[in-house]
């Protein structure tokens, strides 16, 4: 019999988190499976009884929450082989949508029982590790922004980046790359993505691979904003980041100077960084579940 803990945010989803308890209970609990449900009161609260379920040889942990939730207790299941499943109750989702997991409780349940098992590839900012993106320059400063509205969706996450688009101070980046010395002079979009995209259908790496053994770097200089933005089609094609204005790099390891220390972006949320950042990729560091 296999053992599987549900983790829920009792603060993520329409609905209140009973919602999603029903519908995993209707198709989960089984005579093949042992399933109990906890709540997650916290970034740390969630590590442990992460921790402990592992010690317990539990086989299969279901997240129900956003990317904030899925990069906490992923981080604690990485180099484990318990499989994470995700049931996406946040504002973005940009896990959950990458690997096309419904967004409805019902389906995606029944989407998780009936998917298959695959290792993925992790990224790791110094000591952070992330599961979707990285950013450092104008795409990490808007959620600072974001954090202070009241609402969430993609509506409040344009206001964001409207916002910070005025505020946000371009400064330049010196990065190695796999070896490769590149200067950014003032990069606005400075993103590191192991996923496709930020969430809420938002994409900015429509190529990446979740097992390729490599991230993806997407920047675009804040001189060069006007001209991609003005080819608006593109985004709506998911061709943008062909574009000769965009760099787009594949890679393993890389080191980012930047002259002053400023926040970044990791998996939806804010990190204080210093003026250096090392990016590594993981190859094949999780074990999740993924809808066939």
């Amino acid at each position: 019999m296999k053992q599987v803990l549900v983790l829920i945010n009792p603060k993520s989803g329409m609905g209140g988190p009973y919602r999603f308890i029903s519908a995993i209970e209707k198709v989960w609990d089984t005579p093949e499976h042992d399933i109990s449900f906890q709540f997650s009161q916290s970034v740390e609260d969630g590590t442990g009884k992460t921790l402990r379920a592992i010690e317990r040889g539990t086989d299969t942990i279901l997240v129900v929450g956003g990317d904030g939730m899925v990069n906490s207790i992923g981080s604690a299941l990485v180099g484990s082989d318990v499989r994470l499943g995700v049931i996406p109750a946040g504002s973005g989702n940009g896990f959950a949508r990458h690997f096309q997991i419904p967004l409805h409780p019902d389906e995606a349940a029944k989407a998780l029982l009936n998917g298959h098992t695959q290792r993925i590839d992790v990224g790791k900012a110094n000591e952070r590790l992330f599961f979707v993106t990285c950013s450092m320059a104008w795409d990490g400063a808007l959620v600072e922004s974001f954090e202070k509205l009241p609402f969430r969706g993609l509506a409040p996450y344009v206001l964001a980046g409207a916002q910070q688009l005025f505020e946000y101070k371009a400064q330049p980046f010196q990065v190695e790359i796999d070896g490769e010395p590149l200067n950014f002079k003032h990069p606005l979009i400075f993103t590191v993505a192991n996923l496709s995209q930020f969430g809420s259908d938002v994409l900015v790496a429509p190529d990446a691979k979740a097992d390729s053994g490599n991230l993806e770097l997407i920047v675009i200089e804040k001189k060069d904003v006007p001209i991609v933005i003005s080819q608006v089609h593109r985004f709506i094609e998911k061709t943008f980041h062909h574009h000769p204005l965009v760099t787009n790099r594949h890679f393993k390891t890389m080191t980012v100077r930047r002259k002053n220390p400023s926040p970044i972006q990791i998996d939806g949320e804010l990190m204080k960084a210093e003026t250096d950042i090392y990016i590594e990729v993981l190859p094949s560091a999780l074990n999740i579940i993924v809808p066939n």
